[in-house]
């Protein structure tokens, strides 16, 4: 379910057009899902209306034939909960809620109160969006959240394979647990993740396709084959300005999403070129 970049004018406005364009080619791809709002389409930076436009494009889009699941990164119940209202007042299926991501550290009593409010108030199912390093979601708590009934599942993100493990033993039963852990999408795989809500799925949606049914095949072989290749590219496109690097990706691949939102600036020319090189060692770009 690759979650969407958010394309934008120069003057920092939702494109509309370039937004339907990627929702078609998300969906030539294969997919099984979107995400709109995320941390790749800049979710941090969109006011509730904005939220609300995205996700009514993406969903208008796609109709009933895919779930959209919309993001929702605040830092208070309720922003968070105005975020969720707009969202699902514009269609979306599902919410997927980080944590508060200020510098303060709730309690995890303070947590379950955040997301018990949201499911609550808002009245769609929740994924929690595992992400922020200094608040992350424990399992112990992931188990007491898990009983909200509107919780469906965990996007684990932050590159812990370990912590991934530990929440699929924990509740790959119970809920649904999505991995973000981009260059390990085959091990998360491996070890019983349901698939897979990750920036690179965005920027390699078809790859990423076929690394999940060849890991349902027991295609091991080719599994390694695509797993060499999305590694490559994301030991480029993963870091700390992660959303404008994904842009510049795609703008090279021919998808054109316009800039990131400041302080998400273009990328420089070196990085255009580590791109560029990245890019023709996966044999995206010829």
């Amino acid at each position: 379910m690759p979650p969407m970049v958010t394309p934008f004018t120069e003057n920092e406005k939702i494109d509309e057009e370039a937004l339907i364009r990627e929702t078609q080619f998300l969906v030539e791809a294969g997919v099984q899902g979107l995400t709109v709002c995320g941390s790749t389409g800049e979710g941090y930076s969109m006011t509730s209306e904005e939220i609300s436009s995205v996700t009514a494009l993406v969903k208008d889009e796609v109709g009933s034939n895919l779930p959209v699941i919309t993001g929702v990164i605040a830092d208070s119940a309720n922003i968070a909960i105005a975020h969720g209202i707009a969202a699902r007042k514009a269609g979306a299926d599902a919410l997927m809620v980080t944590p508060v991501h200020y510098v303060f550290k709730p309690t995890d009593e303070g947590n379950f109160e955040y997301y018990q409010r949201i499911c609550e108030v808002v009245g769609l199912p929740v994924m929690i969006y595992n992400v922020i390093p200094w608040n992350a979601i424990s399992v112990d708590l992931a188990v007491e959240l898990s009983r909200i009934k509107q919780i469906i599942g965990i996007k684990q993100s932050g590159g812990d394979m370990h912590g991934l493990a530990d929440m699929i033993i924990a509740l790959g039963d119970r809920i649904s647990i999505m991995s973000a852990i981009d260059d390990m999408l085959f091990p998360s795989f491996l070890v019983g993740a349901n698939g897979a809500i990750a920036c690179i799925c965005t920027i390699a949606p078809k790859l990423c396709v076929d690394l999940w049914e060849a890991s349902e095949s027991n295609d091991i072989r080719k599994c390694i084959k695509i797993h060499k290749r999305l590694l490559t590219l994301w030991r480029v496109i993963g870091k700390g300005d992660m959303p404008a690097r994904a842009k510049e990706a795609l703008e090279q691949i021919g998808r054109h999403v316009g800039p990131g939102r400041g302080p998400m600036i273009q990328v420089s020319e070196n990085t255009k070129a580590e791109i560029h090189n990245a890019l023709l060692d996966t044999k995206l770009i010829l």
